[in-house]
């Protein structure tokens, strides 16, 4: 049986809600206090539902919302794709985040010395055409904590 456990965590879950809490931490140094598991009515109707984002902000202050995903390439050095999916997934909630909220995709930086590219730049290359406009990628760098704002146009 294959282990696709986290290596070092408890748990996936625990891997996420940690990676979500070092993205707070770094946005209130930036001066942006944002809470965990904000809602937003999300729809392509006139029917919406509730999207629980990672992090965000809904008061009259800048609007934002945060997707955080902490994914890295295979132990084998090959993509991800089921993880490709689920970023694919977060572009869609994107699209039908209201235009006055800033979007920010915070991702962990994870390098592939064989493709020299990081997996977050392979997801822009690969999937750009699927980011809509306004999308901000946040790239997370767990060696000494810095944030490299990633080219999405």
């Amino acid at each position: 049986m294959i282990n696709f456990q986290r290596e070092g965590s408890l748990s996936n879950t625990h891997a996420g809600r940690d990676f979500e809490s070092l993205a707070q931490n770094y946005f209130v140094q930036q001066g942006v206090s944002l809470e965990k598991q904000v809602s937003l009515p999300l729809g392509v109707s006139s029917r919406k539902k509730g999207h629980v984002f990672d992090l965000g902000n809904t008061s009259d202050g800048e609007k934002m919302v945060v997707e955080c995903k902490s994914h890295k390439w295979t132990s084998g050095g090959n993509v991800p794709s089921a993880k490709m999916t689920v970023w694919n997934e977060a572009m869609y909630y994107f699209l039908l985040v209201p235009e006055e909220y800033r979007k920010v995709f915070f991702i962990l930086r994870d390098y592939s010395e064989r493709r020299k590219e990081t997996l977050g730049e392979y997801y822009i290359r690969r999937y750009g055409h699927l980011i809509p406009d306004g999308v901000e990628f946040a790239e997370y760098d767990k060696e000494d904590g810095s944030v490299r704002w990633l080219d999405v146009s």
